[in-house]
């Protein structure tokens, strides 16, 4: 056999995709829209002093956090971007969300500082490790799901309790409805994702391994 037989295939086709490859597909464009959606929150909420709709829209934005995924998963679109866009955007709209309702005075100090120190920390430790100690990523848990679902749930609620509209009290027992346990639950899933970041760096350090001893 000759040595040009022995030749490792190195084609386009064959090589990983890249962060920035299939950019423009539809679960990135609807997550693009979300994120635009957040200007809107933000005036709604201080230059119209409209909090029943900042709150509405807020809780809109929450319940399709899921719907992006879907897609891409539904239509075969998935990408390296939209697996780091999709939740950058989610936790910005987060933060951002917590943030102005604390400037607003319409949801408690303490669970607000609660739920921002959880994502902060955790949050900023898996980036860290994905960015800088090549981590390699893993999936959120059904638990990690349920407390953002119940979180995202809690906030805009809090918003809503505090105007006069005619279901207000109903949404402010909401809110302590659906906060207490997902906060609880929050700080639950942050520590169970210990385990899972650990496997992650050995996995990421295997692979630096390997790929060192391949080149």
């Amino acid at each position: 056999m000759s040595p040009a037989d022995t030749t490792v295939d190195t084609s386009p086709d064959d090589a990983p995709e890249g962060i920035f490859d299939n950019l423009w597909t539809l679960p990135n464009l609807f997550t693009l829209v979300r994120l635009l959606c957040l200007p809107i929150f933000l005036w709604l909420l201080f230059s119209q002093d409209n909090r029943a709709g900042a709150a509405w829209l807020l809780a809109g934005l929450g319940s399709t956090d899921w719907v992006d995924g879907y897609i891409a998963r539904r239509f075969d679109q998935t990408s390296e971007f939209g697996k780091i866009f999709d939740p950058t955007v989610d936790r910005l709209f987060f933060f951002v969300a917590v943030i102005a309702i604390i400037i607003d005075g319409t949801i408690p100090i303490w669970f607000a500082v609660a739920v921002l120190v959880r994502e902060v920390i955790v949050g900023g430790v898996i980036a860290f490790s994905t960015l800088f100690l090549k981590m390699q990523r893993f999936g959120v848990t059904w638990l990690g799901k349920c407390a953002t679902f119940l979180l995202m749930g809690a906030v805009p609620s809090f918003l809503i309790g505090s105007t006069d509209v005619w279901e207000a009290p109903f949404f402010a027992v909401l809110a302590w409805a659906f906060g207490i346990p997902g906060l609880i639950l929050s700080y639950w899933t942050g520590i169970a994702y210990i385990p899972m970041i650990r496997a992650g760096l050995a996995a990421g350090r295997a692979s630096t391994s390997t790929g060192t001893q391949d080149s």
